[in-house]
């Protein structure tokens, strides 16, 4: 097995998880995209570094991984659905004027 492939891979999901964040900053749920492509990148190298290492670790941090993905996709999608049922918009611009 050849863990340099699978690093690449990676490493071009998570830089494509950050463009996404940088290059879209208008829409709160198209922006939470991106994290969970980077969440995948994470997962992705738990499970190489546990496969070249053999050890079971790596892969017990991977099915951890979407436990928290899922908490982090409820949590959002809630704060999303009160802000628009107050604000009546989701867009950032709209968010930034909430500071307490």
């Amino acid at each position: 097995m050849d863990p340099i492939k699978y690093f690449t891979f990676s490493m071009i999901i998570s830089i494509l998880g950050i463009r996404g964040i940088l290059l879209n900053r208008r829409n709160i749920p198209i922006m939470s995209m991106p994290i969970e492509s980077m969440l995948l990148a994470v997962n992705s190298n738990f499970l190489v570094f546990s496969v070249s290492s053999d050890d079971m670790m790596g892969q017990s941090f991977a099915s951890l991984v979407p436990t928290v993905a899922a908490a982090e996709s409820a949590i959002g999608l809630a704060i999303f659905v009160i802000t628009f049922r107050v604000r009546g918009t989701i867009a950032v611009e709209s968010i930034n004027s909430i500071q307490g």
